[in-house]
């Protein structure tokens, strides 16, 4: 079985959640999970990643897998060095003519590809906006982030969706 891991640019890194990512991780484990797929761009991603990199020293069947949102076509020099830190990298050939929304496509294939999501997901965050993008003109109500488009598309397919976003803790 497989996980994906889906999460905003930034998160409220914290002990709790550390802790709480690490114990979902484990009950997934127990429960036939071998593989995890990754994105890249977010914090939760990166924190997922060491998570399930530490656990690998004790349970060294895991698989990290990261599904690349670009270069279809990779340098040798370049996919080693990927190899370093995961077992396997591809990039789904589906998303190839998908532009500048390559990672949402790239997000809709993991989620596929898994049996539970695990998603860092605040249905308050309003995605930051680079300074010299024409996007700056939309209002909050007009952003869309891109966690959110992936968290949607889970509910509408049915996964098994873990987040673990904590909303006590948004004051």
């Amino acid at each position: 079985m497989k996980v994906c891991f889906i999460g905003h640019k930034t998160i409220d890194k914290s002990d709790e959640l550390i802790s709480s990512l690490k114990e979902t991780i484990i009950a997934l484990l127990k429960n036939g999970v071998t593989t995890f797929l990754f994105g890249s761009m977010s914090e939760f991603d990166s924190l997922a990643w060491e998570v399930v990199t530490e656990l690998k020293k004790e349970y060294d069947y895991i698989k990290r897998i990261y599904v690349r949102s670009s270069y279809r076509y990779i340098e040798k020099h370049y996919e080693n060095y990927l190899l370093k830190y995961y077992e396997e990298t591809y990039f789904p050939t589906k998303i190839e003519k998908a532009g500048k929304y390559s990672y949402v496509e790239r997000n809709y294939e993991m989620i596929d590809k898994s049996t539970y999501c695990v998603f860092y997901f605040n249905k308050n965050y309003v995605a930051s906006l680079n300074s010299k993008s024409k996007r700056n003109l939309l209002t909050n109500l007009e952003r869309r982030s891109g966690t959110k488009i992936a968290y949607q598309y889970a509910v509408k397919a049915k996964k098994e969706i873990i987040n673990l976003y904590n909303e006590k803790l948004d004051c």
